[in-house]
């Protein structure tokens, strides 16, 4: 017997090879097929299932091109619609791979079909489980992903409650659990680096299995929830109805486009810029948004492009430009219709206009703030600046840039800073383009203003008990 975890960093989400005897089940794949593909073609084994553990939201699974290129079963579980062939899985259908089994396990709370994959090695021990977004290493499900018109996050709750006291708890401690995603993700609020972990340890350290009630655990994994991106719901539909064929979407991206060409289709797209923030700051294509790819780049994507079907072109560095339209596919971008040829260096070499973002070193805004009065902004995260902020700051975290953003002075230039920088650009791009001219960029973020140790900052003080 083989598992091999397939992590992926840009979205913390783990996919899962499993072999033996022969034969192959896949769990929550990437849009991507051809790691599954080539791992089962250099064994010369066949891809029999695909398990999918609920409807992901926060990526595009494989499931429709792997299946359509294996012959491979799809396997969702009770209750799931699909607008595709699948197998509709019963609570506690035994699925054989080889000389192992696979049992599903319906476990809702996270969303209705949610279900958990027990395997069972060749001698018919409980082995691990794949517990998708039921059941994290230091976290479980966020259960408001699924809310409808008769059916509340605190319904939801209740249900996860139920499918892990019922169906994982009684399990055995040395049981090896496999979760979908780690931290990072926008699937939970709590989750461990690890990727992995024995379900005993879960039972001691895990938060959300630790509380003595019910209605305790209601209220604990309701409370501190922050808006899902807005690509969550449009992926979720996605991997319900259907979508593309990878390969189509990737040849369509793969067109590169010399400067005059890109310039023309510009008109009715948008520039995506993917290089350093280091270099966006210093030369741009005028319009151009900038999402750095090794960062969260999927991620800050699908949070801030908002229409999946928006004509984008690339500015990528040489070399770049499969990945980029991948890891764009990944949370849904499928109209990726080109690429800049010989990326915004020949852009520069034909003399074309540019647009720069003005940027002051750590030291340099440390001497502007501390001769006056300043206007800051602060794009991390709330829980980033209520640990430790410039003082008298205004926080307007990145997430909600196309929805609200902090009051800008018309006549004094707004200094904005995030941790080290990536989001700060990102930021900046996205306020450039909606006419916002009087940015200035703080290289280095919050983390070199602390080092530079010139500048005042507000540390959280814990309120004290009330007696």
């Amino acid at each position: 017997m083989i598992i091999e975890q397939l992590y992926t960093n840009c979205l913390a989400e783990a996919a899962y090879y499993i072999e033996s005897n022969g034969e192959v089940a896949v769990i929550d794949p990437l849009r991507e097929t051809e790691p599954y593909i080539a791992l089962a073609a250099k064994s010369g084994v066949k891809i029999k299932y695909i398990f999918e553990t609920h409807f992901h939201a926060d990526f595009v699974s494989g499931h429709i091109d792997l299946a359509r290129k294996t012959g491979a079963t799809i396997v969702y579980g009770p209750t799931a619609q699909t607008g595709f062939e699948s197998h509709i899985a019963t609570d506690g259908e035994v699925f054989h791979i080889g000389n192992i089994t696979i049992i599903a396990l319906h476990t809702p709370g996270h969303t209705l079909e949610s279900t958990t994959y027990l395997l069972r090695d060749k001698n018919g021990k409980d082995y691990c489980i794949f517990t998708g977004d039921t059941l994290f290493i230091g976290d479980v499900g966020r259960p408001d992903l699924a809310v409808k018109s008769d059916l509340t996050q605190e319904d939801l709750a209740g249900m996860l409650y139920d499918s892990l006291h019922n169906k994982i708890m009684p399990l055995a401690d040395d049981v090896i659990v496999y979760p979908a995603h780690g931290a990072g993700s926008a699937c939970g609020k709590n989750m461990s680096k690890e990727t992995f972990a024995l379900l005993g340890v879960q039972k001691l350290t895990n938060y959300a299995l630790c509380c003595s009630t019910k209605e305790d655990f209601i209220r604990e994994v309701t409370s501190g929830l922050t808006p899902p991106p807005q690509y969550f719901p449009k992926n979720a539909a996605m991997n319900k109805s259907g979508y593309e064929n990878i390969d189509i979407v990737m040849e369509r991206g793969n067109n590169p486009l010399p400067p005059d060409e890109f310039e023309i289709a510009a008109e009715h797209a948008l520039i995506l810029d993917v290089r350093r923030e280091q270099d966006f700051v210093q030369g741009f294509i005028p319009g151009s948004m900038f999402i750095g790819l090794h960062g969260q780049f999927a991620v800050w994507a699908g949070t801030l492009i908002e229409d999946l079907r928006q004509p984008i072109l690339l500015v990528a560095p040489e070399g770049c430009e499969h990945e980029s339209v991948q890891r764009l596919a990944r949370v849904g971008y499928d109209n990726v219709i080109g690429y800049l040829k010989g990326s915004f260096e020949a852009w520069q070499k034909v003399g074309k206009k540019i647009e720069v973002i003005p940027t002051v070193s750590s030291d340099e805004f440390a001497q502007i703030f501390n001769a006056g009065e300043t206007c800051v902004i602060d794009v991390r995260k709330k829980s980033e600046y209520d640990s430790r902020h410039i003082e008298n700051a205004e926080n307007s975290p990145l997430d909600y840039i196309n929805k609200q953003f902090a009051t800008l002075p018309a006549d004094k230039p707004a200094y904005i800073h995030c941790a080290a920088g990536y989001r700060s650009v990102i930021a900046a791009s996205v306020l450039l383009r909606k006419g916002v001219r009087n940015i200035i960029n703080i290289a280095g973020g919050f983390s070199a203003i602390c080092d530079c140790n010139k500048i005042p900052v507000t540390d959280y003080t814990c309120p004290a008990s009330a007696n």
